[in-house]
């Protein structure tokens, strides 16, 4: 499809939203997600850009990624974790290994680790990962930010995790529209469960992360658009998104985009979000480094500021294939490959924000009046 903004039109659209947040409709946000390669597409990412630098400069914050297991009750139709794929390596990382790589992060000067895994629910799983967190907060400074990204729990589970000394969670909606939710999903997944958990979450005091796939069979951008208004609706601090990658052991094996098509979708969801909330944090994720070698930067470069570059021991990292071609190469466990990927950031004008947790504006004054 062509563009749909052009010209004047454009001009009027762009500076009315770096004016203010939540200033676009939901047919200017489609509009924008539809921009391809060229001038109006840049004067898009420039713009978020130059909204990303207002509210928190040119910095880039890190937050070193634990994949501790791939063990997983749910089984979406996407996911190359999913319970019934018999092909995927399952592990659990031990405790003690947890906590010294995450002890490691801090170290490093990193400001947060985040603790991931596939959703696992019960009484064990609860009281290990509680106590874990207990030693790294015990291991770290108060400002290190402790991240969790373990799935749908019980309020109780969280309310634990949360007094324990975890800041943050990190759950992606996947979708704003439960109808959709249901095609992505066998029957016995709920769309409004994972709301209620994000809910719970906001109650709670997390700093909340949340997220969307770009390139799924049956999306329009119409409904990408409303996933952004969504994460106003929800109070969203944090976003985690990135283009659908399909994976040959789930039955959702194909997108109706090319590759290029669904790097630009996901690097203008990254803009259009931006230019929408203002004062959110915006991960540029390992999903659009996989289609191309420059993705992160190129998300960068339209309104993010958050990377988590992987510190999951070699072991482990090649066995956590959410989506094939996951890049491992430039993942990094010690200082020179940090060295690396700040030289990447400096070269796109942008720097490392060495130790700082980078807590959100909105988190800090949450001044969103939606319901």
């Amino acid at each position: 499809m062509g563009n749909a903004l052009t010209g004047s039109a454009l001009d009027e659209v762009l500076a009315r939203a770096q004016a203010a947040p939540f200033s676009l409709s939901r047919d200017e946000l489609a509009a924008l997600l539809r921009l391809r390669p060229g001038p109006e597409r840049e004067a898009f990412h420039a713009a978020a850009r130059a909204v990303r630098d207002r509210v928190s400069g040119p910095n880039v914050y890190l937050r070193g990624l634990l994949e501790i297991g791939t063990r997983c009750r749910k089984d979406c139709l996407y996911c190359g974790l999913r319970r019934s794929n018999s092909h995927t390596v399952r592990y659990e990382m031990a405790p003690p290994e947890i906590v010294r790589l995450a002890v490691r992060v801090y170290e490093l000067r990193l400001g947060s680790v985040v603790l991931q895994s596939g959703e696992v629910q019960s009484a064990k799983h609860t009281a290990v990962v509680e106590e874990m967190v207990r030693r790294i907060r015990s291991l770290t400074s108060p400002d290190f930010a402790i991240v969790l990204s373990l799935g749908e729990q019980s309020e109780e589970t969280y309310a634990r995790w949360r007094a324990a000394g975890a800041d943050r969670y990190l759950l992606r909606i996947e979708t704003s529209s439960a109808a959709f939710y249901r095609t992505l999903h066998p029957a016995t997944h709920r769309w409004e469960v994972r709301k209620n958990c994000l809910s719970t979450l906001k109650r709670l005091g997390y700093q909340l992360g949340t997220g969307v796939m770009m390139g799924l069979p049956g999306q329009t951008a119409e409904m990408l658009a409303d996933d952004i208004i969504f994460y106003r609706r929800i109070h969203a601090d944090m976003i985690g998104m990135g283009p659908f990658l399909p994976h040959d052991e789930t039955p959702i094996r194909e997108s109706p985009l090319t590759e290029a098509e669904r790097l630009e979708l996901g690097v203008n969801m990254v803009a259009a979000t931006r230019l929408y909330l203002h004062t959110c944090n915006i991960a540029a994720t390992t999903a659009l480094q996989a289609l191309s070698p420059q993705g992160r930067e190129q998300a960068l470069l339209a309104g993010a500021n958050v990377l988590m570059p992987n510190f999951t021991d070699d072991a482990h990292r090649r066995a956590y294939q959410l989506y094939p071609g996951k890049p491992i190469v430039d993942e990094v466990s010690g200082e020179e490959p940090l060295s690396a990927l700040e030289a990447s950031i400096r070269s796109i004008g942008m720097s490392v924000a060495w130790g700082l947790p980078g807590t959100p504006p909105h988190y800090l004054a949450d001044r969103d009046p939606a319901e």
